[in-house]
């Protein structure tokens, strides 16, 4: 296994019983990764738009039922006019993405005829799906799709009147207490934060991947966080800082089977063991990041593994797994 880049933090209950850190966040600078380091957290951050959408439910805004097309004015001309938000949530709306990783193997390549800089907030992905055609009709099989939680970001900000990123940073980042996570523009990284690194194998070359991904993150991926505040993330959503129960309930709800064992709520993995909930998890994967998280409920275990490499997470977490 290539060497690991990022930071690791497991507790138990509310204590730590593993953190480490290791690798650069900045290469030219030398300057080491620490175990609150920032990092990029790519499609883990669908959970913070997953919750957002159940707050507004719990607000009486919106219900999971709720059509797409009486809560969103945007025109999709060949959209079913039956999907609704648990279809958006659970990925089972059937909507055209606009990366399709059945047929496109590298997500950089979208990137070719359209500058990642001009990619700042949901309304700028829509020319890359809004007139496509249906892959399928809503609900009728799971198949994980970006472009669906960019409309739950249009959403969220048509139905409270701001920001997708303003409000996950008031009303999700803010209540758990986590003051060094957001939405940062690639070009101007904040202090402590680690740049994501595509490494050239064939040479030993490596570049940043500022012009891999969207300059700045939003409803379907790119927040950047730490360790230990994905934990207290958890923490909040656990002890029903975020959402009621009921609602809670619902986020964690295993809405829709993916494959043997393997299941998905709002936003969150869901895997089973001998019929019994082995984790919830959010995992991401972009050029440059790869991110791992999850809660082991029957063993009180929380697990968040980062890196600004685009692989290592889900080996560091294989690893762990083999001891529990």
């Amino acid at each position: 296994m290539e060497e690991f880049s990022g930071a690791i933090w497991l507790t138990k209950g509310n204590e730590v019983i593993y953190s480490k850190a290791n690798g650069y966040a900045n290469r030219a600078e030398g300057l080491p990764n620490v175990v609150n380091t920032r990092f990029g957290i790519a499609s883990g951050c669908k959970l913070f738009t997953s919750i957002a959408i159940c707050q507004l439910v719990e607000k009486g805004i919106l219900s999971f039922q709720t059509r797409l097309r009486d809560c969103l004015d945007i025109n999709f001309p060949n959209f079913d006019e039956r999907i609704t938000i648990h279809h958006l949530l659970t990925h089972t709306s059937g909507i055209p993405d606009y990366f399709n990783e059945e047929i496109m193997a590298d997500y950089e390549d979208l990137w070719k005829a359209r500058p990642t800089y001009l990619m700042k907030s949901p309304k700028d992905f829509l020319p890359m799906f809004q007139d496509n055609d249906m892959m399928f009709n809503p609900g009728e099989k799971f198949h994980y799709n970006n472009a669906g939680f960019i409309i739950l970001g249009l959403i969220i900000e048509q139905q409270t009147g701001r920001e997708f990123t303003d409000y996950v940073q008031s009303e999700i980042f803010r209540p758990c207490r986590m003051e060094s996570s957001g939405y940062f523009s690639l070009d101007s990284l904040p202090k402590n934060t680690a740049y994501g690194y595509i490494d050239n194998k064939k040479d030993g070359t490596w570049r940043t991947n500022i012009f891999s991904i969207p300059v700045t993150g939003g409803a379907d991926g790119g927040a950047f966080i730490t360790a230990p505040e994905m934990i207290r993330l958890w923490e909040g959503l656990l002890n029903y800082e975020l959402l009621g129960e009921a609602n809670t309930n619902a986020l964690f709800n295993p809405h829709v089977q993916v494959k043997d064992h393997v299941f998905y709520g709002y936003g969150l993995w869901i895997n089973k063991r001998e019929n019994n909930i082995f984790k919830y998890h959010v995992m991401g994967y972009d050029p440059g990041v790869s991110f791992h998280s999850a809660v082991y409920p029957d063993l009180g275990l929380k697990l968040v593994v980062l890196s600004n490499k685009g692989s290592g997470a889900y080996e560091v977490i294989s690893e762990i797994e083999s001891f529990i």
